[in-house]
């Protein structure tokens, strides 16, 4: 009876609008990968689809979890998460830009997209257990500590834009925790001093991407593909071109990467402003709903999880649809459950599991 209870207050709304931006992605991918040549993008749709299917247990797995068991393991999480990340950096498979990323346990992942959900469980628990001294440094500092290990690994692979989320994790939940308006002016102006030295350890192609969005014209080659992407969105007009429309960049091949980072230019070409509207719609009916999970939570540890989850789906989509419209500099960051990637998938429906799990043992006022 319990158990019957706890599953009347899954969120099937949450789902469904999941779900919804799955199945535009699958139509999307296949789409920006039609009559390809190359053996890894003919693919793409079918791997898509494995991911979402293992990706749906493992949402249905982690929701009948009661999301304290998981906390009561952060430390073990943390260890796990950790040596993945060593892992990487030992035997993991080198892809674009010589970066190391991935490792194969038959299937490829990434261990980085599951650390993003491990790190919300892990520094949630650390921070639930101390928010009521949020203003004490040594705790501010801890939690620094605590992100500063995996987001130093993410980083050296290299992984900038990663590496950007898990800052971006780490600011939601201290915010969440209460981090005070001083804090956030020291931490800022911490940052600015250290950008520098961050951009002297990126590699040519990371600073590429940000000189060239300083600068467009300092690169021709470098924006082409943001020029393509302002060109694509801005064909697509009001209601796009259709389907798979044969004269457009993307089908004509203009647009590279297009089945990643540049999809939204994709949605817009052949959906245009209306469809592009709907999947922003969408993702933000995922965060409203995750949100009011926070809202809802029995405890401070749930609440840390639902703003952690919501972070990294709000970061990704701005910063997704930014680059597409030269508003951001590319960073490679998926356009949450509608991007090809199937690690990525996979964290964001974990994510999702996680916030259901919250939702599900919420306190009993609605």
């Amino acid at each position: 009876m319990r158990s019957q209870s706890l599953w009347r207050n899954f969120d099937y709304v949450l789902l469904a609008a999941v779900g919804l931006l799955i199945v535009i992605g699958l139509f999307m991918i296949r789409s920006a990968t039609f009559d390809a040549i190359d053996d890894e993008l003919r693919t793409r749709v079918s791997d898509q689809v494995l991911y979402a299917v293992i990706g749906l247990g493992v949402m249905v797995f982690l929701a009948s979890v009661d999301y304290r068991t998981l906390g009561g393991l952060s430390l073990w999480l943390y260890l796990t998460m950790v040596v993945l990340l060593v892992l990487v950096l030992a035997l993991g498979v080198v892809g674009d830009a010589g970066a190391q990323r991935w490792i194969n346990f038959g299937i490829r992942i990434q261990p980085s997209e599951i650390g993003k959900i491990f790190i919300i469980i892990t520094l949630g628990t650390y921070l639930s257990k101390r928010y009521t001294r949020i203003g004490d440094l040594r705790v501010l500092g801890g939690s620094l500590l605590h992100l500063a290990i995996p987001a130093g690994l993410v980083f050296i692979q290299p992984n900038l834009g990663t590496t950007i989320v898990f800052a971006v994790i780490w600011f939601a939940l201290v915010w969440g925790a209460g981090l005070k308006i001083r804090h956030i002016v020291i931490f800022t102006l911490v940052l600015l001093i250290a950008a520098p030295l961050v951009y002297s350890q990126m590699r040519p192609y990371q600073q590429s991407r940000i000189t060239t969005f300083l600068n467009p014209e300092g690169d021709p080659q470098a924006f082409y593909n943001i020029r393509q992407a302002i060109i694509s969105i801005g064909s697509g007009g009001l209601l796009g071109k259709g389907y798979a429309a044969p004269s457009g960049q993307n089908r004509l091949r203009f647009l590279r990467v297009r089945h990643t980072d540049f999809i939204f230019s994709v949605i817009a070409e052949e959906f245009g402003f209306v469809g592009g509207m709907i999947v922003m719609g969408l993702i933000g009916v995922v965060i409203l709903r995750i949100m009011r999970g926070a809202r809802l939570a029995a405890d401070p540890l749930g609440a840390m999880i639902c703003y952690g989850v919501s972070a990294i789906i709000f970061f990704q989509t701005f910063v997704s649809i930014g680059m597409n419209l030269q508003m951001l500099p590319v960073t490679g960051l998926t356009l949450p459950f509608v991007s090809s990637g199937g690690t990525s998938l996979l964290s964001l429906m974990m994510g999702i599991g996680l916030a259901q799990s919250v939702i599900m043992r919420r306190r009993r006022t609605v």
